[in-house]
């Protein structure tokens, strides 16, 4: 449903952006964001917008990171700029709605790698 891309290898100071979409509607949508997992860690928040554009971030990205939503539908970017080492991770896409009973619900992409490295 989440297609994610734009990882890659970059030196340390350098930047790269991520694109999410997703394949359809999604129904109930109320924000889409941004995960990541790093070796022998627990998956943690990177950054979320909601459909009214309201943003968050963990303290660890703000100032480096900004995340916002395309002019298509259900698409979402993460800009990184001054990464470190200590951004390594598998990045994943999430899409936070919920039924039409007011159930949440998530979507998930298949995660993209960003290696911090020189």
């Amino acid at each position: 449903q989440l297609q994610a891309s734009g990882g890659g290898l970059v030196q340390p100071g350098g930047s790269l952006r991520l694109s999410c979409a997703a394949s359809g509607s999604i129904f109930g949508l109320n924000a889409m964001g941004w995960y990541r997992q790093a070796p022998g860690k627990q998956r943690e928040l990177v950054a979320t917008i909601t459909t009214a554009g309201s943003t968050d971030y963990t303290n660890s990205v703000k100032g480096r990171f900004t995340v916002s939503r395309g002019n298509a539908e259900n698409t979402v970017y993460l800009q990184m700029n001054s990464l470190k080492p200590e951004d390594t991770a598998v990045y994943y896409c999430n899409a936070d709605a919920e039924d039409p009973w007011g159930n949440p619900y998530d979507y998930w992409g298949q995660g993209t790698q960003v290696t911090v490295s020189s």
